[in-house]
């Protein structure tokens, strides 16, 4: 029976345990560009002896950003300063890996700690922002613009070369964000989706931009590196997505190189309840993973080592991945290793505070 500090092989890549630095925006870049908060906030983690350290979501394209302070990687510009932060996370024996993201007719934002709100053209937005239908997100939200089908193959081109400029940077994973209401979500739900053409209507229409980008990324992408793909497995709102969906989607990505499945919810949807709490949202993780044999990650308020430990050794995901509290603790696998009897090597430069 596997547990939370047994290594994972997937492809050619070997975690060393299941614990995962969840992607968190930190709006901090300008134009896009990895600085020294990212070398010192990721690299951070990787000194924790965290498994894998994946970056904020990076947008795709500069209207693909949530907010104008958001990561980037839409040009060559930004490999350099990623390839920095990547090639210290390999150093401390993390693997080192980027979330992929448009955020749709999300985008144009100020940073939350700015303010979070939608932001003009003359405040440092823009416009248009891209949704598959012209329907804003919520209240004060400019309408988005309806995506053309050029664009749509446009944006699935940007995924492919972003992966492209992810391998050069060094990246060992790339994860695809088709959750928490950005792009790819959007076109998945028919509360955001009320297109008529092949990218609307049925469930097989929803979800075909997401099929089509996950091919397009698996050609550009090494064969030997991972795919991960992060799906909000419900939408929380009557007629919206579903968990039932999120099993149809797997279903058919079964094959076509996602490597596991990062089970979050909701996003899509202003005024949906929540039903927030202590694993919440880890059943998710456990029906794709137990229904159709595919490799999972659970997410959403894992705080403590013997609930992280019993997720996996109950075969209820194959991963966990912390955010918040990453933050509070940015060295919580050696904190959960010693509070399992589990051993984990400490960087040397800190060996002396080993208790």
């Amino acid at each position: 029976m596997a547990h939370l500090f047994e290594p994972l092989r997937l492809r050619g890549v070997e975690l060393p345990h299941r614990i995962l630095v969840s992607p968190m925006c930190q709006y901090s870049c300008t134009d896009g560009l990895a600085n020294d908060w990212h070398f010192v906030h990721l690299g951070s983690r990787a000194v924790g002896r965290a498994a894998a350290v994946l970056t904020e979501a990076n947008a795709v394209t500069p209207e693909g950003r949530i907010s104008p302070d958001d990561l980037g990687i839409w040009s060559d510009a930004h490999i350099e300063p990623l390839r920095r932060v990547f090639s210290f996370i390999e150093q401390q024996g993390s693997v080192p890996g980027t979330q992929l993201a448009h955020a749709g007719r999300k985008g144009s934002t100020s940073a939350p700690f700015k303010g979070g709100k939608p932001i003009t053209v003359a405040e440092g937005g823009w416009s248009p922002i891209l949704a598959p239908s012209p329907l804003p997100f919520n209240d004060g939200y400019q309408a988005p613009h309806e995506m053309t089908r050029q664009e749509i193959a446009a944006v699935v081109q940007a995924f492919a070369d972003a992966a492209r400029r992810a391998d050069a940077a060094g990246a060992k994973i790339v994860e695809i964000h088709a959750a928490h209401g950005y792009l790819l979500h959007e076109f998945l739900s028919p509360l955001s989706n009320q297109r008529t053409d092949e990218y609307g209507g049925s469930f097989d229409n929803r979800i075909r931009i997401v099929l089509e980008t996950v091919d397009a990324v698996r050609r550009a992408w090494p064969e030997k590196h991972l795919i991960f793909l992060r799906i909000s497995a419900s939408d929380w709102t009557p007629g919206g997505w579903t968990p039932q969906d999120s099993l149809g989607l797997a279903e058919k990505l079964k094959g076509r190189g996602v490597d596991l499945f990062d089970c979050s919810s909701g996003g899509n949807v202003a005024s949906a309840k929540i039903p927030v709490g202590p694993g919440y949202q880890v059943v998710f993780a456990q029906r794709l993973r137990q229904e159709l044999g595919v490799r999972t990650g659970a997410v959403g308020m894992i705080t403590d080592p013997a609930q992280a430990d019993q997720i996996i050794r109950s075969g209820q995901a194959d991963v966990v991945f912390l955010a918040r509290q990453f933050l509070r603790d940015p060295y919580w696998p050696l904190t959960a290793a010693r509070a399992l009897g589990q051993e984990i090597q400490w960087p040397k430069q800190y060996d002396r505070a080993k208790p």
